[in-house]
């Protein structure tokens, strides 16, 4: 994916582990961003929520609900600071390109993005125990995205094997297919999901955290309850 001129001024500050972006939004532009992910602004900003995708998607992990802000009567920042402690990037789409997200790696984009729900179908959703849905990012317009962790950017030229836990965002030029690696025993004992096998051109993006990993690694340190 080429470098493309943003149509906004912005930085992202405390990468790797703690990513926090400021966009400058001048007078009368727009920028669509995930819902609770606003953490500062300008006064001057002003803010509509939107419903978008529709109710199926209470079943993705994603938020209904997405928060448009403009600025009026003169220009003015937003800082978004996203859920999960990580690392961001940017993105420019061109005319009719599409990047896929997981489906919590969404942040903000121009409002001439478009973003809709995608259906992966059983078997390379629900048997990856990851979500059912990606987000389907579609230009022209500025893109951000987040991770749990640090994130690694890999150009792909032929074919590529990731767990699917590890997958941030991916071009369309890449066709993807899930399985496992070994037999069932290892699938349910070897404490490895199944992998995402990518094959093609184009441009993956990694987390270097899993979140269901980091919940098995915290849970002995859970206090226990005591039984009455």
């Amino acid at each position: 994916m080429n470098p493309q001129p943003s149509e906004y001024e912005s930085r992202i500050e405390a990468r790797p582990d703690f990513s926090f972006l400021t966009v400058r939004l001048q007078t009368g532009q727009t920028i669509k961003v995930e819902a609770s992910a606003m953490a500062t602004m300008d006064t001057n900003l002003r803010m509509k929520t939107k419903m978008r995708g529709g109710l199926r998607r209470l079943f993705t992990g994603e938020s209904l609900f997405i928060n448009e802000f403009t600025a009026q009567n003169g220009p003015g920042e937003i800082g978004i600071a996203p859920g999960s402690p990580g690392d961001m990037d940017h993105a420019s789409l061109k005319e009719g390109e599409v990047l896929f997200l997981q489906n919590t790696a969404y942040v903000a984009s121009s409002p001439s993005v478009t973003l809709e729900t995608k259906w992966q179908g059983l078997i390379k959703g629900f048997f990856s125990g990851e979500s059912l849905f990606l987000i389907k990012c579609t230009g022209p317009g500025d893109l951000w995205f987040n991770t749990f962790g640090g994130m690694i950017a890999i150009d792909v030229n032929g074919s590529y094997t990731v767990d699917t836990g590890h997958i941030v965002a991916f071009s369309s030029s890449l066709d993807y297919r899930v399985g496992r690696i070994g037999g069932y025993k290892s699938l349910f004992f070897s404490g490895e999901g199944l992998f995402c096998h990518f094959s093609g051109t184009g441009r993956l993006w990694i987390q270097t955290r899993k979140i269901s990993a980091f919940a098995r690694w915290i849970l002995p340190f859970r206090p226990a309850k005591r039984s009455k």
